[in-house]
């Protein structure tokens, strides 16, 4: 049954609540993403006062400057780099027609998933034959988790889910040309339901911008998918059968089209993979490290406050021993001169001299290589796959071993995003 002239504002609302639920990993993933592109100081926390500030203006408020040292990036783009290198080698097997490799750029797109893999744990993509813009073909698309809405699901390959959905942000003409059908009546529909987005939105109860509004001009559109009991009639006997439907709606319920699922395969266009998916809850890569990355900070911001209250040649200068005559400018100034003479009155008692403090041996540096070190181990990866040789008499081979056994550590996220793209490449082929 095609309802595109109906409103289904009940199933708006399931959506909602199916994003609404997964509010929880979309602010860990925000997280996650400051502290692995350089903003590490963004956390709030109590000011001691009763007051939640932003770490880092507590920081500076104290008088200190909020350092960072980033090393997430630094090996999120050393695991990607390992991945990108051994992508075909992994592939092998599972590949695509090439026409649709490069128009889709599968090897940027790939890379670029395996790095929001890392970081947030959640990797989705869609997959789908249609026609866009006049062109039919089979398109790829990495799909941002902060869009992707779910029913909450437990198995590792989403074998139960019941709904999923993406957000999507189209021009008014995309809009028209995508779900206008050539009518000029349903056209005219289309604009009076974008023509005034605001108006729309407000009267929904409880709306939010995020999930119902696009802004910058756009027009949101929610792809939404359900699995769906379809009974069918043989002779006497009625049988239950289960089939995946789409429904394309505006932010006020209103269905823009709706179709049972049209490829060979018969589910959704979406690939997910949640890692590692235990009991429901996600748990990325980079948040292991975090603690050590805060950790890390906070040791460079303690000695870098250290090494600026440090004394750094000072002068103690007894006031008594000041000739009559000189001034205190006249004795800095020969102070720092080269073979300067500095005559001093009073019988020497206390003679002027110079305070440096050597801070080398303090135990905040040991501290710092220690964590340092704890970061590699916590992460898994280790010397030999950041590029780093033991010692300059190593062969290639046995570099090339201490790599591989370094990968051992990965392998499991390795294994599980290789999965993704191959059920992904079969996806490809059915569409």
């Amino acid at each position: 049954m095609n309802d595109s002239h109906k409103y289904n504002r009940e199933l708006l609302n399931a959506a909602y609540a199916c994003w609404g639920a997964g509010a929880g990993r979309r602010a860990q993933r925000e997280r996650l993403k400051r502290y692995t592109y350089g903003d590490q100081w963004g956390d709030m926390v109590s000011d001691g006062h009763g007051n939640i500030v932003r770490e880092g203006d507590l920081i500076t408020a104290s008088g200190r400057k909020p350092l960072a040292n980033n090393l997430i990036r630094r090996l999120v783009k050393t695991i990607v780099g390992r991945y990108r290198t051994n992508r075909d080698q992994w592939r092998e097997g599972h590949g695509v027609d090439v026409a649709v490799e490069n128009a889709n750029m599968l090897a940027e797109l790939d890379a670029r998933l395996f790095e929001e893999f890392l970081i947030s744990g959640m990797a989705v993509q869609r997959v789908a034959r249609e026609k866009r813009f006049g062109t039919e073909r089979v398109y790829v698309d990495n799909i941002s988790p902060q869009r992707f809405f779910a029913n909450a699901f437990m198995d590792p390959r989403g074998h139960d889910m019941e709904m999923a959905g993406v957000l999507h942000d189209m021009s008014l003409p995309e809009v028209l040309s995508r779900f206008g059908r050539g009518d000029r009546r349903v056209m005219q529909r289309l604009r009076g339901i974008y023509g005034d987005a605001a108006a729309s939105v407000s009267a929904l109860p409880g709306a939010e911008s995020s999930f119902y509004c696009a802004g910058n001009g756009r027009c949101r559109v929610i792809e939404m998918w359900t699995l769906e009991a379809i009974e069918t009639v043989r002779r006497i006997k009625t049988d239950i059968t289960f089939g995946w439907r789409c429904r394309w709606m505006a932010p006020g319920g209103e269905v823009l089209a709706c179709y049972f699922s049209p490829w060979a395969h018969r589910s959704h266009p979406f690939m997910v993979r949640f890692y590692p998916l235990t009991d429901g809850e996600v748990h990325p890569f980079v948040e292991d490290v975090v603690d050590q990355q805060k950790f890390i900070n906070r040791l460079i911001v303690m000695l870098d406050k250290m090494m600026g209250s440090a004394a750094k040649g000072v002068l103690l200068f007894p006031q008594e021993q000041l000739t009559p005559g000189m001034t205190w400018d006249e004795v800095a100034e020969r102070w720092s001169s080269t073979d300067a003479v500095i005559p001093i009155s009073g019988r020497c008692q206390t003679i002027p001299h110079q305070v440096n403090t050597n801070i080398s041996d303090n135990g905040a540096y040991r501290l710092l290589d220690l964590e340092l070190k704890l970061f590699n181990d916590v992460s898994g990866v280790s010397d030999a796959l950041l590029g780093k040789t033991e010692g300059g008499n190593a062969g290639s081979a046995l570099y090339e071993s201490r790599v591989n056994n370094a990968t051992i550590a990965l392998a499991d996220i390795f294994d599980t995003f290789n999965a993704l793209i191959a059920a992904r490449d079969n996806l490809i082929k059915q569409s």
